[in-house]
């Protein structure tokens, strides 16, 4: 057997493989349905949580926002509640909460909720710190915190709604990761460490829930115009800037619309922009997939898209050659100056 005749018999179990999965009545999930339904979202006060607070509402879906600051969910309340639809019965209400404090008092915030909406129906984990900094120059202590907020915090919400979800056997949880939680990046470990974290802790879970017909689904959205990104590159390392500007800036509202579209229709790696599309593909490992287009997409692409990946690993090595080159200059220029 020569060598093409081999590709083809490769190509062609590929095929056999993807379409025996396809067929199988595990893979397709029935479209979630938003109007009437109760949206929790932690870190709803700003960013991605606020945008997709009011793209919930116009869908018709009642929210309930949690986030620390009661100041900034008073002023997130109003301007969701704009949005409600005139003559409906949808309601926009605000809890106090630290999504990272003890667990008792993150359920009792939850059962405060749906106290008041009714059951959970989506929960969207947006709440979130950043940090960016080279490894070396980030406390422990920080490096903790950042582990503390971006994924106990992740794990004490959903485990606040899972039992409910469960028992009604329907439900949509989505957690916001990162392409820093695709890729890692420089400045970025601790940040990329926490974000990484969720996608095994969103795989475990997936498999245990969608007998119960409750979908997870992962959004990677790249750099977002938050008030989280503009907090952090106040004092990002050059290294960072460089790298990240390779993928853009998005607007709140363009990666909440994603987010809803995906979460109903129980996607469950979720991504936003061309390098999104080509990290999605390189980083699919053994995640599930909801068609037979997302099965052969990710079976037919990978290689290239790593080939791809490539080239921007050899970029982002350039970057940070380069900044460790100037650094150095520019200490040898300050020697020479006191001498």
């Amino acid at each position: 057997m020569d060598v093409i005749e081999l590709l083809v018999l490769f190509a062609v179990l590929q095929l056999l493989a993807v379409l025996a999965f396809a067929i199988s009545p595990y893979v397709r999930p029935r479209r979630f349905k938003l109007k009437g339904s109760h949206v929790i979202i932690t870190g709803g006060s700003s960013g991605i949580g606020k945008a997709v607070a009011v793209e919930a509402v116009k869908n018709g879906a009642s929210v309930t926002l949690m986030a620390r600051k009661k100041a900034k969910l008073l002023e997130a309340q109003q301007e969701v509640e704009k949005y409600v639809q005139e003559g409906s019965k949808q309601r926009v209400n605000i809890i106090v909460l630290d999504v990272a404090d003890e667990y008792s008092k993150v359920e009792q915030a939850f059962k405060e909720a749906v106290s008041e909406l009714g059951p959970c129906d989506m929960l969207v984990n947006s709440a979130g710190v950043s940090c960016s900094k080279a490894f070396v120059d980030t406390d422990i202590e920080e490096f903790e915190n950042v582990m503390k907020i971006n994924l106990n915090g992740t794990v004490q919400a959903t485990r606040a709604v899972l039992d409910q979800m469960m028992s009604r056997q329907r439900g949509r949880i989505v957690l916001i990761s990162s392409q820093a939680g695709q890729i890692g990046l420089y400045g970025f470990t601790a940040y990329s460490a926490s974000k990484f974290a969720l996608r095994g802790f969103a795989e475990s879970l997936q498999m245990e829930v969608k007998p119960y017909d409750i979908y997870v689904t992962v959004n990677c959205p790249p750099d977002t115009d938050t008030p989280m990104l503009q907090a952090e590159s106040n004092n990002q390392p050059k290294e960072t800037k460089l790298i990240s500007e390779t993928a853009g800036v998005f607007q709140p509202d363009v990666v909440a619309k994603i987010i809803l579209k995906d979460s109903q229709r129980g996607v469950f790696l979720s991504y936003v922009g061309l390098d999104g599309f080509l990290l999605k593909q390189i980083t699919c490992g053994m995640s599930t997939v909801i068609s037979t287009a997302e099965a052969l997409q990710q079976v037919f692409l990978v290689g290239i898209c790593r080939a791809i990946g490539l080239f921007y690993l050899t970029s982002f090595d350039k970057i940070v050659h380069k900044c460790k080159r100037e650094r150095e200059m520019a200490a040898i220029t300050e020697k020479n100056k006191s001498e």
